[in-house]
């Protein structure tokens, strides 16, 4: 038995970076070769078993697995797939594990009912279920359980507030013996999400020791062509400006679901040089975390 093994697979927003139909000097750049290319946020997990489980399906998982490979060499087939909500980027790859390529049988899929109503409602996917492909698998909110027996963690969802046009949404926490890990790439306000308190006294009453979380949008003057209410996330300013700088008891705080614009997709850049002096982080693409088998 080995201990449970977490890959970041993907560190972008729903579009990836850099963004179809882009043509800014942001996207630009990376595909002259010089920028670094991101895939929409999803994990890899290698329990203490040896069983392998995914959290998010994005079209790039192609990528996305090569990724996993150089982490995790001679992975097992997937045992399970949690999706947090039904926003682009996080299930678009759903058919990926049909006959067309992938030709899976029986996978587990653990999500929410509202999700897993729509997988149902969406004759693309729910022929997946009818062939026998994948299975939806109702997760109860708050409640911890093991994707799969003998895995070696435990996931927990927990209900965040964002934009429920197609489901409800929800954040995961990765459940080691000594460590959890929240992976949290959307949310619309921390107002919201954290209900009168401190993200410190948020982050402290789930007991959280690794926070990967929104980062989609450096400040709210990003995006001059797009009003920003209609696809709401907190800043990575004002995240910053709530925190202060990291003391020695903070949990690891890192970003990730980077939109395209962000200047934090630039590692040259002086704003993330700002977040790194404050103590804080950012994801990258084959980052990994250990936790202690349960």
């Amino acid at each position: 038995m080995r201990d449970v093994r977490v890959t970041v697979l993907g560190t972008a927003q729903d579009g990836g970076v850099p963004q179809p139909g882009c043509m800014r000097e942001c996207c630009k750049i990376i595909r002259s070769g010089e920028g670094l290319r991101r895939f929409p946020v999803s994990l890899g997990i290698v329990g203490s078993d040896g069983s392998a489980h995914l959290i998010e399906a994005s079209r790039s998982m192609g990528e996305q697995f090569e990724i996993w490979d150089l982490v995790e060499p001679n992975i097992q087939p997937l045992n399970s797939l949690s999706l947090t909500h039904s926003h682009l980027g996080h299930i678009d790859g759903l058919g990926l594990f049909g006959k067309e390529v992938m030709g899976l049988h029986g996978l587990t899929v653990h999500c929410s009912e509202s999700v897993a109503s729509l997988i149902e409602r969406n004759p693309v996917w729910n022929l997946l279920c009818e062939d026998g492909v994948i299975n939806p698998t109702l997760w109860k909110a708050n409640e911890a359980f093991e994707p799969s027996v003998g895995c070696g963690f435990r996931i927990k969802p927990i209900p965040i507030p964002h934009r429920d046009e197609l489901s409800d949404n929800h954040a995961i926490i990765i459940e080691g013996l000594n460590c959890k890990l929240l992976f949290m790439p959307d949310h619309d306000a921390w107002t919201d999400t954290l209900s009168g308190q401190t993200i410190r006294e948020w982050l402290s009453g789930l007991e959280i020791d690794i926070a990967l979380i929104d980062g989609t949008f450096w400040d709210s003057n990003e995006l001059q062509h797009r009003d920003l209410s209609e696809i709401p996330h907190p800043t990575v300013c004002e995240s910053m400006e709530r925190l202060g700088s990291r003391a020695i008891n903070d949990p690891d705080i890192r970003f990730l679901h980077l939109n395209h614009t962000n200047p934090l997709c630039n590692p040259d850049s002086p704003e993330l040089a700002e977040l790194t002096s404050m103590g804080w982080g950012l994801v990258k693409e084959g980052d990994s975390f250990t936790l202690e088998r349960l």
